[in-house]
């Protein structure tokens, strides 16, 4: 059993005049990323690896999820960042077989196509396929034996978690 954790980033700012991937997180973000990441500890939701896009608002949402985490392996992956599904599938298929549970941090629409294309019907994909929002996480299961076999629709979203069904403000 794989299991992958998609996190998008935390709600970002948009300053004038800074490059798309140097957006920081808006205050909300700052509140709502360690609000998630509690919920990950707690939840035993604990990734062997982490790999997230270079953008500077996901950084600092992994910055923020960190501290909860404990001792994890990270890795900055240049091709998370404004990727489409496609390219996500790749990403999610070098992963190396030694590391049981990902986590990746990211962006739409390109999560929340993946997560879509990952796995079967059910209610959590349905929620998700409706909205993903900023900060949102989808846990998803696959029983593919290593990464690279990793497939469309063999998944199964064993959850999917807002911060507005935690209690944390609305879902954007």
């Amino acid at each position: 059993m794989r299991r992958l954790i998609l996190l998008r980033h935390a709600k970002s700012d948009w300053p004038d005049g800074v490059a798309d991937a140097d957006r920081p997180l808006a205050p909300r973000g700052q509140d709502a990323a360690p609000k998630m990441a509690a919920y990950l500890a707690a939840q035993g939701l604990i990734p062997d690896r982490v790999l997230v896009s270079p953008a500077r608002r996901t950084q600092e949402t992994w910055d923020l999820v960190k501290p909860a985490l404990g001792a994890v392996a990270d890795e900055t992956v240049p091709q998370i960042y404004e990727a489409p599904v496609s390219r996500l599938l790749d990403v999610v298929q070098a992963i190396p077989d030694e590391a049981a549970t990902v986590l990746m941090i990211g962006h739409n629409p390109g999560f929340q196509d993946l997560a879509r294309l990952l796995s079967k019907p059910g209610e959590a994909r349905r929620a998700l396929s409706k909205k993903y929002p900023t900060a949102a996480i989808a846990v998803i299961d696959v029983s593919a034996e290593s990464w690279a076999k990793v497939e469309g629709g063999e998944g199964t979203v064993e959850r999917f978690v807002t911060p507005k069904s935690l209690g944390h403000g609305e879902d954007e």
